[in-house]
């Protein structure tokens, strides 16, 4: 198809370019993409890899050098960041699930939660890049991990030997143990 004719069509010229990027994706890989293929960004967390839907995560960023602390907040939170003049509030992931702290690695980075209601930067040790799977890779099962973190899983991606559980970010910041920051007692 000729991308001049669909000059006046911007959505079918938008399609089409899709399409053609898929395309060069899986010739290059030497995979078929479909549109039914799932997209996510891959993080780590101690030695446990979790994938998580890139609708979820509006950027991911260097953990920023100056956080302030916030008093009477549970150790988790690490504290408040401005970003680009929006306060954002920081958070180590890791620790929050009761598995020790983030972010003392070098390749440590914060995912901004693509949530508008709760400004969320989550520290991760590391993020690993997206990982594409169809969707007949995904499970209803996780696996077991050493973290736990199974409120928040939604089933896992299987690739080979390989399982890639879905941690959900949404529900992670909708869970009132998390909205729930501040220290029991502290006035």
């Amino acid at each position: 198809m000729n991308l001049q004719a669909l000059a006046e069509q911007p959505f079918e010229l938008l399609l089409e370019l899709e399409r053609r990027a898929r395309a060069a994706i899986a010739a290059r890989d030497g995979a078929p993409a479909t549109a039914d293929d799932w997209v996510g960004i891959c993080f780590r967390l101690g030695a446990e890899r979790f994938v998580t839907s890139r609708a979820e995560v509006r950027e991911v960023l260097p953990v920023p050098d100056q956080v302030t602390r916030v008093p009477g907040a549970k150790p988790w939170l690490r504290g408040i960041a401005n970003l680009r003049g929006q306060l954002l509030t920081v958070v180590d992931l890791k620790s929050f699930l009761g598995a020790g702290g983030s972010g003392g690695e070098r390749q440590a980075r914060v995912l901004i939660v693509a949530s508008r209601d709760v400004p969320t930067g989550l520290v991760v040790d590391e993020v690993l890049g997206f990982r594409r799977f169809a969707a007949g890779d995904h499970r209803e099962d996780a696996p077991p991990g050493v973290i736990r973190c199974e409120h928040y899983l939604e089933g896992c991606y299987r690739r080979g030997v390989e399982a890639w559980p879905k941690f959900s970010l949404l529900k992670l910041i909708e869970d009132p143990q998390f909205l729930t920051a501040g220290e029991a007692g502290y006035a």
